[in-house]
């Protein structure tokens, strides 16, 4: 089966421009800030920085629950994000709403050895409402507003392609 190019759906990240756009042939279905790393890109295993790329959605988690789920190793909690819930865990790294899980598909730049995206569990994923975007600002995610990632998580499927850039 051959691939219609022209109404591929894509996600495409701007690491510079700190911009995701969901792109459907030369539409764009969807143009949001986003936070990347505070460390810049790189691939390396424990770098908290953005991997660089091409990648595919290996998996979507959280379908169904509610804005503001929080997420501990994948698996929602059963907490919801509050302020104050935050006032008492300081410096925590928020996964909440929706998981996209990206896979490499470069092999040696984004995929295998120490520079796995997937055993890195590189994410697209909501955060905070407070917290900035359109600056860097995580540990190698690509942060999302809740509402825009749960858009999102909606308008793509597991396969689909994502090409995070500098």
């Amino acid at each position: 089966m051959t691939r219609d190019v022209g109404t591929e759906r894509i996600v495409e990240v701007s690491i510079g421009g700190q911009r995701l756009r969901l792109r459907e042939g030369a539409r764009v279905l969807m143009d949001v800030p986003v936070s990347t790393a505070r460390n810049g890109p790189g691939e390396t295993a424990d770098s908290e920085c953005t991997p660089r790329g091409w990648h595919t959605v290996h998996a979507k988690i959280g379908a169904d629950c509610p804005p503001n789920t929080v997420f501990v190793g994948r698996r929602p909690t059963g907490e919801i994000y509050s302020r104050e819930y935050a006032a008492a865990a300081p410096g925590r790294d928020w996964i909440l709403t929706r998981i996209l899980w990206l896979e490499g598909l470069e092999p040696g730049r984004n995929c295998g050895g120490d520079v796995d995206s997937l055993r890195r569990y590189i994410y697209i994923h909501g955060t905070p409402d407070e917290v900035t975007l359109g600056a860097p600002g995580s540990r190698g995610c690509v942060r999302v507003r809740n509402d825009d990632v749960i858009r999102l998580f909606d308008l793509v499927e597991v396969g689909t392609r994502v090409n995070i850039e500098e």
